[in-house]
């Protein structure tokens, strides 16, 4: 098969948090690093997902291509970072593998906590963003969108939601485990986006109901204490009103630290030793990991969240099991339907072919049958057609099967020259890069 589809990236679980916040996309650069992804790297279809996570660039390739020093070249470039620094922290999968990598990820089975959902969201995202730039096409439609109800299923037809947590859940339980009564505690939620929202919802259900809301945007701050009964507080004020809070859950886009050493000093000289729960859950983190040495101070950031995962996680796995299978279905699904597209050139030109032949024959028979009537004329072109199409069944039948083989390109390229067919499309002898018109299904 002439292409193929490629991941490359990076994730928690090949590189710690400074490198990954190193590498991610904000919603700004992701347009313009698409347009340079598919310039550098000649990949002929390009989706970038970048989340607290993972940054993962997603490719139509070339079979015989290598892209995996192309995608790093154009990461470390477009970022400006030494590779060699970097260089063990990729992974790379092809085929089917890259298929059932990016379900995995749709379904939540390849993030930190298993089975959370907001990964579906953000799959999404990055399909609909590189659409807006033209960089997807058939191929990348077929996937995501299948990704898309792969993740939908799973979430449909297995229990591990069940079970499942978002990192700001995560970031709840660990509160829970220093504090027993969250009812007693102030809290302050630095910023009001999708995870501040989801930290607010699960403090509130464990108790909490002294609230401190903090973000630079104030009427979205508002509206987060509208729905969650909290205090909002300007972002030029944090620090002053961070003495009055015993947890702080620190999740903006801020591109460099918020919080620093000198800054969280001076907030603990005025708690007069009473202690400070900080969690980081930003990528790039919000907080200096300096601030650890101060006396009286508790820094959890996003990677330290992993401790708290165990106690689901038999549970979790029961399900998840169930999800790979569904997984393993839908990816041999996609892969039948991108070989098969193989064969579609072929099949197409052979028909053509066939038909030109049997219009040239019939017309010559009926000028010699000029004294049939209109049924008998009838007749014999539904023979002719009954004939060829007779003839084409098994070739057909035998070109779909071939359509998995490896060997298919060069039994293609024999019957091509067999009888003398030129094929049209992305198939053909000059590899056209760019495919149009999806028909899946």
């Amino acid at each position: 098969m002439d292409i193929d589809v490629a991941v490359l990236g990076i994730n928690h679980k090949t590189a710690p948090v400074e490198v990954r916040e190193k590498l991610s996309f904000s919603e700004k650069e992701l347009e313009e690093a698409l347009s340079f992804s598919q310039q550098a790297n000649g990949l002929q279809e390009t989706v970038i997902i970048s989340t607290c996570n993972r940054t993962e660039v997603y490719g139509v390739v070339n079979y015989h291509s290598d892209p995996r020093s192309a995608i790093i070249q154009f990461l470390t470039e477009y970022k400006g970072i030494d590779k060699e620094k970097l260089k063990d922290c990729f992974y790379i999968y092809r085929g089917e593998e890259a298929v059932l990598h990016l379900f995995k990820v749709a379904a939540g089975l390849d993030s930190m906590v298993l089975g959370e959902t907001q990964i579906l969201g953000q799959v999404k995202e990055a399909y609909y963003k590189s659409m807006e730039v033209d960089g997807v096409d058939t191929i990348f439609h077929a996937l995501f969108q299948q990704a898309i109800t792969v993740g939908k299923r799973i979430q449909r037809e297995t229990e591990i939601n069940d079970h499942a947590a978002s990192v700001s859940y995560v970031a709840v339980n660990l509160v829970k485990k220093i504090f027993d009564a969250l009812s007693r505690q102030k809290v302050m939620i630095i910023g009001a986006g999708e995870m501040a929202q989801l930290t607010l919802k699960h403090l509130c259900e464990e108790g909490a109901n002294d609230l401190i809301i903090v973000n630079r945007n104030r009427e979205q701050a508002k509206s987060l204490a509208k729905t969650f009964s909290g205090r909002v507080v300007g972002y030029e004020y944090m620090i002053d009103w961070m003495k009055e809070a015993d947890i702080v859950i620190s999740s903006t886009s801020a591109p460099h630290f918020i919080i620093n050493e000198e800054k969280m000093e001076r907030v603990m000289e005025e708690r007069e030793g009473r202690k400070m729960f900080l969690i980081d859950i930003a990528v790039p983190r919000d907080i200096d990991p300096e601030v650890k040495k101060i006396q009286g101070v508790y820094l959890y950031n996003i990677d330290d969240l992993q401790a708290v995962l165990n106690s689901n996680m038999k549970e979790r796995e029961l399900a998840a099991k169930k999800a790979r299978k569904i997984i393993d279905e839908e990816a041999g699904e996609f892969q039948c339907w991108l070989k098969a597209r193989m064969v579609v050139p072929m099949i197409k030109a052979l028909r053509e072919r066939a038909e030109e032949i049997r219009t040239e024959h019939l017309d010559r028979a009926m000028e010699k049958l000029k004294g049939l009537s209109d049924k008998e004329k009838k007749v014999v072109e539904n023979l002719s057609k009954s004939i060829v199409n007779s003839f084409l069944r098994d070739p057909v039948l035998r070109l779909k099967e071939m359509a998995g083989e490896e060997e298919v390109d060069e039994s293609i390229s024999q019957l091509c020259d067999l009888f003398g067919l030129e094929l049209e499309g992305e198939y053909n002898n000059n590899k056209s890069k760019k495919m149009k018109n999806m028909n899946r299904r």
